[in-house]
């Protein structure tokens, strides 16, 4: 197996890089657990100094960090740029309120005095995908590294490059030689690192093998583990909605990232009375989309990131409409250039029995769906395995009132599009995984909450 860089909008293979042996293998995560044993005791003005460090250093690379993710997965400039940003934000709101978060939380009992402690547990092994390469990582490692964890970071064969730059930003940001390492591995040699004893608990996003993989293996080695997988997030539309604001904004969150999101708008959801409107509009705003060269600014869709997904999505379309979808727009891979280009997509009259109807379309593919009323809108929103994020418009108070209560997902944005923030708590529920990322929730996840009990006896 050889880890590689190639670029989706060119086809065109740039680097090459060799695994690691098992013994190199073994000499990082010997180099973590020295690593550990020091920064463990380091205090949380020095972790968040060193945070703020990496945030200065995304800020001041921004540019060139963009163009790296641009050139290994496709997405456009623009959108990695973005994406830089928000790797800056995520450590300084960690550096701003990990202490506080982390700091003993006193719980009176009968005790002269008792607490909660929160206490690093050691080395935590990250498994990330391809679509988010900078924000995935960051937005684990920032908690993690602040609460006194070390990293190890197997990331997605595709963006090798873009993994070793992010070691990089830590290293120069002054952590110690140890506590974040990228390992360049394959899929094969990560159930051995989750069998040492001295990886402490793992943490994945990506399909649903994988992590039925990641967890099946903690498991048998009783190993806490978070899981983001994927989702076919809902995107109801109610009478009362602002119709224009809706398809503008489930276009932006259905092309996100050239359709490659696992919170992207995925299943348009339409009461009868308006669907037509609706339909119309969101057409004319996937056919206002640009497809070309992701590193111009005016490109709004780039290649998908590789050929496996570009042959998947055109598959998956075909057998929508040979279930007896209608494809209404799209449908075809762009074959004028040797990228990995599919359009804009949009199907409807997808039947219940359609087996797209409950799957994940990991492109820019759209289906639309119409219903009669709220309660048929939260019935087939909830009718997937999936449950990570889920958007409904209406203008009525207790409309948006029965669908925050009533849909099954671990987030639920009413009149806007479903996005992670660090202030707030990011995972899904059912197959889209379980354990939270980000907020207090996210830092909590992978520390030994301690309870202290202490009395004084004379």
């Amino acid at each position: 197996m050889t880890i590689s860089t190639i670029n989706p909008a060119t086809g065109e293979l740039l680097k090459t890089f060799t695994p690691l042996s098992n013994e190199e293998i073994s000499a990082k995560i010997h180099l973590a657990q020295q690593a550990f044993e020091t920064y463990r005791h380091t205090n949380f003005q020095q972790r968040s100094h060193l945070l703020e460090s990496c945030a200065d250093i995304l800020k001041q690379g921004k540019a060139d960090f963009a163009k790296l993710m641009t050139l290994e997965m496709g997405k456009t400039y623009k959108s990695a740029v973005a994406e830089v940003e928000k790797c800056l934000l995520v450590c300084n709101y960690y550096a701003e309120n990990g202490a506080e978060f982390l700091s003993d939380k006193t719980v009176q009992t009968d005790a002269s005095q008792s607490f909660v402690r929160y206490q690093p547990l050691g080395i935590i092994l990250a498994v990330m995908p391809w679509n988010f390469p900078f924000w995935q990582v960051f937005r684990f490692a920032a908690p993690a590294l602040m609460a006194g964890n070390v990293a190890l970071l197997k990331h997605a064969s595709n963006v090798p490059q873009c993994a070793l730059a992010i070691e990089e930003i830590f290293h120069k940001a002054g952590f110690a030689n140890g506590i974040f390492q990228t390992l360049l591995i394959g899929a094969n040699q990560v159930s051995p690192l989750i069998a040492d004893q001295r990886v402490k608990a793992a943490t994945l996003t990506g399909s649903e093998p994988a992590g039925i993989s990641l967890a099946a293996t903690s498991g048998m080695h009783i190993k806490k583990t978070v899981l983001e997988l994927g989702g076919s997030d809902p995107f109801i539309v109610l009478s009362s909605a602002n119709l224009k604001a809706a398809a503008v904004t489930g276009t932006t969150s259905r092309m996100l990232n050239n359709g490659q999101s696992c919170i992207a708008a995925k299943r348009f959801i339409v009461i009868d009375s308006i669907a037509d409107e609706f339909e119309k509009l969101l057409i004319e705003e996937f056919q206002a989309l640009k497809i070309g060269d992701p590193m111009l600014p005016e490109t709004d869709i780039g290649p998908l990131a590789t050929n496996k997904i570009l042959e998947d999505i055109d598959q998956k379309v075909q057998k929508a409409i040979n279930a007896g979808a209608k494809l209404v727009l799209g449908g075809k891979p762009i074959q004028n250039n040797s990228g990995n280009y599919y359009p804009p997509t949009l199907i409807v009259d997808i039947l219940p029995e359609n087996p797209v109807a409950r799957e994940e379309f990991f492109g820019p593919v759209g289906m639309l769906f119409r219903v009669p009323d709220i309660d048929t809108a939260i019935q087939l929103a909830n009718d997937t395995p999936f449950g990570l994020g889920a958007s409904a418009w209406t203008n009525d108070p207790q409309e948006q009132q029965y669908l925050i209560n009533e849909i099954e997902a671990g987030a639920v944005f009413i009149n806007g599009i479903v996005k992670s923030d660090p202030r707030m708590p990011f995972g899904g529920v059912k197959r889209s995984g379980y354990g939270r990322e980000l907020s207090i929730q996210g830092i909590h996840e992978f520390v030994n909450v301690k309870t202290i009990w202490v009395k004084q006896i004379s």
